[in-house]
């Protein structure tokens, strides 16, 4: 069953085409009465008037009604289609923009990244560098002072040569007393050996009291074997006849008990 939409006390409002319709009827409804209203002889030209009056006053309006609404349609269509087309327009100007800045930021990140990546790269290789040359340094002192030990200096000392006679002797006896701080003079060994043994180095005293004793002297400076035990001076022969080693260990002796063998001008 169909609802009353019409509320009491007030009547719905008519749009235009509708007023154009109901003023097509009444103009119809004044025809219709004129032509009751004439006489018979008068039908045809009342029919006339009747048929003028409708075509004039009821199809007309209502084919201008059909033309307004198509045109406020098409209108509205139109505008319905401008509107939308702006707002995909500002729509897609929208996406391209936030497209754009993404793609901006985006390149900006990679070249960020690009300059961090070479950034570290450069002092990755900086640092394996000082660190390459800081061992090289180690290396190189580790093997400077590997070959140091290795090769220990040798310093080139020319050896003193000398004559195998008595001034030969003298002299090397004087080097070795000179090392070990025991005083004495070539003259004083000189003249002593001369009245000892007259520069025999295999003199042998064998009537004085210690021959008598069984320890007779022997040597350039006649020395008995135990005194010669005694101050016998590293670095020289163990053989009392030996010329270098019994001088050296007789001005040994005569430092202790006189001094030095320059002291020395007689038997001792």
């Amino acid at each position: 069953m169909s609802k009353n939409v019409n509320t009491p006390g007030h009547s719905p409002k008519l749009s235009k085409a509708h007023k154009l319709s109901i003023a097509g009827l009444s103009t119809l409804g004044a025809a219709a009465l004129a032509f009751s209203l004439v006489p018979a002889n008068s039908q045809t030209v009342m029919t006339d008037a009747a048929s003028t009056a409708q075509v004039a006053y009821s199809e007309q309006p209502i084919k201008d009604v059909k033309a307004s609404i198509t045109d406020q349609l098409a209108g509205a269509d139109l505008k319905a289609q401008a509107i939308a087309a702006k707002k995909k327009a500002a729509a897609d100007a929208a996406a391209a923009a936030k497209k754009k800045t993404a793609d901006a930021a985006a390149a900006a990140a990679k070249k960020k990244a690009a300059t961090d990546a070479a950034a570290a790269a450069k002092k990755k290789a900086a640092a394996e560098a000082a660190a390459e040359k800081k061992a090289e340094e180690a290396r190189v002192t580790v093997q400077a002072v590997s070959r140091s030990a290795q090769r220990p200096t040798v310093q080139t000392v020319a050896v003193k040569t000398y004559a195998n006679n008595l001034d030969g002797w003298i002299r090397q006896s004087l080097d070795i007393m000179k090392k070990h701080g025991i005083p004495g003079s070539y003259n004083g060994l000189h003249r002593n050996i001369m009245r000892e043994s007259s520069g025999n180095p295999m003199a042998i005293n064998d009537w004085d009291i210690n021959a008598i004793n069984g320890i007779p002297s022997k040597g350039l400076l006649q020395v008995i074997p135990p005194t010669f035990k005694a101050y016998h001076v590293p670095g020289t022969s163990w053989n009392i006849y030996d010329p270098v080693a019994n001088i050296t260990a007789a001005c040994n002796y005569a430092a202790d008990k006189y001094g030095s063998m320059d002291n020395v001008n007689s038997a001792y």
